[in-house]
């Protein structure tokens, strides 16, 4: 089963209370959410992550050149207040407000250009970051939105996003800032060594701002995973040694063609594939359903080809 990000005109306020673990009131779960300690789990669960952190260069009227982050129960109560265009956070000291161009909805993507929110033009996204009773007159800056999801009314379930803004002037010193709200990590990210054939001795990462990824299989049979943006598409497929299942906490070694002492990785990068491989296979998180189907993952990876000292490693994170 798989899951894309999606994103729905909002209508309707949401005021919640932030617990230590991100768990709100009167909100429904989300299929992110739903995934965070399903009935089957395996090992170590994702846990969801609500908090603001920002960083403040000097010259910086609103943060005033500092840094700091609120998050548990840190975070005396977080706001969500959505219209069709907006997401107003807040923070006992600070207020981001985030608008997609007028007519629009907000949805995982790259906003540039952003004016103050209420005075936007055009097709000009809107961003508004208020703290300590300090705001811009004029802003400069745009927001990069990760994950974003509503609920079947309308309400903003899910939030994970960075911005960054300048006061005045294009530029200005920036304030920047990350907000995760009942958020899970959703990424793939990777590092090829010079020789490495598959990678070609690059490194790069992707967020749902640019990709798309899906998570097929199940904990006892072959898991597959795929991230697709920035012009490229990769493909982690992994099992267990036979007659084993994955579980969370183990370290595997691997070879191209699983057995009873070796797990199965086979990464390809576009047609790059390897023929022979030998490597290394961490879960760190799994979750499960009844069926065994898993829902939720973070593992790493390291992959050699046909023999060559040259590595390629990897770090995969699916809502976990």
């Amino acid at each position: 089963m798989q899951f894309w990000m999606s994103a729905r005109r909002i209508g309707v306020a949401l005021a919640v209370g932030l617990a230590l673990a991100g768990v709100g009131v009167g909100v429904q779960a989300t299929p992110a959410q739903a995934q965070a300690a399903p009935a089957g789990a395996t090992g170590a669960e994702p846990v969801a992550v609500s908090s603001y952190s920002y960083r403040s260069e000097q010259g910086d009227w609103v943060g005033g050149g500092g840094s700091g982050r609120y998050d548990g129960v840190t975070v005396n109560n977080v706001v969500v207040d959505p219209s069709p265009e907006k997401v107003v956070l807040s923070t006992s000291f600070w207020t981001i407000v985030l608008a997609a161009p007028r007519g629009e909805s907000l949805r995982p993507g790259v906003f540039r250009d952003a004016e103050r929110v209420s005075v936007r033009s055009g097709r000009a996204p809107g961003l508004d970051a208020t703290g300590f009773d300090r705001g811009c007159n004029e802003v400069f800056g745009g927001f990069t939105v990760n994950q974003i999801e509503f609920d079947a009314s309308g309400l903003a379930t899910l939030v994970d996003l960075t911005f960054t803004q300048r006061c005045e002037s294009a530029d200005a010193p920036a304030l920047t800032g990350d907000i995760k709200y009942r958020a899970f990590p959703l990424s793939y990210a990777y590092t090829s060594e010079a020789g490495d054939y598959i990678g070609g001795g690059t490194s790069n990462s992707y967020t749902g701002a640019t990709s798309l990824f899906r998570l097929t299989g199940s904990a006892d049979g072959i898991v597959g995973y795929t991230g697709s943006g920035q012009r490229e598409t990769w493909s982690v497929r992994f099992a267990a040694p036979e007659g084993e299942q994955l579980q969370a906490g183990r370290t595997y070694q691997t070879a191209d063609i699983g057995d009873e002492t070796a797990a199965f990785l086979s990464v390809s990068h576009g047609s790059r594939g390897c023929g022979l491989s030998t490597g290394e296979l961490t879960i760190t998180r799994l979750a499960t359903d009844d069926q065994g189907n898993v829902k939720a993952l973070a593992a790493t990876f390291l992959q050699r080809c046909e023999g060559t000292t040259a590595a390629l490693h990897g770090t995969i994170h699916y809502y976990a």
